[in-house]
């Protein structure tokens, strides 16, 4: 990573719907896009489709599940959650906020990242709940 401007698509992840990376290196900056739920085969965790077709989504489940490819996708950037300085987490639903917040705070306290929560009307998948996104800044002679 000795780059100072890079992007990254992480191998063994969902690829992204569209022509952009998981993350871009600007400087000692780490820019994550919008990280879902959605595993490397596109199903989604936390979405669960019996044979009869009725869906459970489950917001604690997606919510974790997007934490750890966050940080999947953040340690091939070499950097860690702890490296987050910003994130910003959209919500389908704000009725899903108690959730995805208990969960949330299973991972980050008062000294993490600064946070934003919005509700959006929908997500690029239908059984997609939440997503988020973020800013780490790594600098860059801990990187190599």
């Amino acid at each position: 990573m000795s780059g100072s401007n890079e992007s990254i698509v992480v191998d063994g992840k969902a690829t992204p719907r569209g022509a952009f990376p998981h993350v871009r290196i600007a400087g000692d900056y780490v820019f994550v896009s919008g990280t879902s739920s959605r595993r490397p085969d596109n199903t989604i965790a936390g979405a669960d489709v019996d044979e009869f077709g009725a869906t459970a989504l489950d917001i604690r489940v997606q919510t974790a599940a997007v934490i750890a490819n966050l940080s999947d996708v953040l340690a091939a950037a070499g950097a860690t959650l702890k490296d987050l300085v910003q994130v910003t987490s959209y919500l389908v639903s704000m009725n899903d906020f108690r959730g995805y917040n208990e969960v949330y705070a299973q991972h980050f306290d008062a000294d993490g990242p600064t946070r934003t929560t919005v509700a959006v009307h929908q997500l690029p998948h239908p059984h997609l709940l939440i997503e988020i996104q973020g800013v780490a800044y790594v600098p860059r002679e801990r990187r190599r």
